[in-house]
């Protein structure tokens, strides 16, 4: 069944925040790199693939339910990050407001009665728990660390072992 307009131009959205999302993070990681934190760059790094990702399905979903896909302009990102404490705050904060979105894209699902898309936006719910609980494990941490060069030091250590797992798609499938 075709996809009716409101909830397309609202995925649409969707899509283009989280590209931001992705920019923002990529704009994040980079910063840590000139700061000499490669386990925070790599975090933000990994962060980054993790938006594409969501920005994917959310684009591939649209298709699938022979939509259109917009993609209008990414809006630009601040560099100019003083230091890993107010970048993860902001990622927090970030995640915050995108949660928001995503449980508006599930009003509206709800109030179309697009059982389709409240099945898909299901997983996004989930997986926003996860990604405003890690921004804000990570925060607290470096509220814990403080000045300490060693707290840091280990924090950033810790970090460089994330790595990227596409967690969108299903054991086994190829993506398109």
């Amino acid at each position: 069944m075709k996809i009716n307009n409101k909830m397309e131009e609202a995925i649409n959205k969707q899509v283009n925040a989280e590209l931001y999302s992705a920019y923002l993070y990529l704009g994040m990681s980079a910063r840590c790199s000139e700061l000499n934190l490669k386990g925070m760059a790599n975090w933000f790094y990994v962060q980054a693939q993790e938006e594409m990702t969501h920005a994917m399905k959310f684009y591939r979903f649209i298709l699938e339910r022979s939509g259109s896909a917009r993609l209008p302009g990414i809006e630009g990102v601040r560099s100019d990050w003083k230091n890993p404490l107010e970048m993860f705050a902001a990622a927090y904060e970030h995640e915050q407001k995108v949660t928001a979105l995503i449980n508006n894209l599930m009003d509206i699902a709800t109030a179309e009665r697009d059982h389709a898309s409240a099945s898909m936006l299901n997983w996004f719910i989930d997986e926003q728990v996860e990604e405003e609980a890690n921004a804000s494990e990570i925060t607290e941490k470096l509220k814990l660390v403080g000045e300490s060069r060693e707290g840091l030091f280990m924090l950033d250590k810790e970090l460089s072992t994330r790595v990227f797992v596409d967690s969108t798609q299903p054991a086994g499938k190829a993506q398109p």
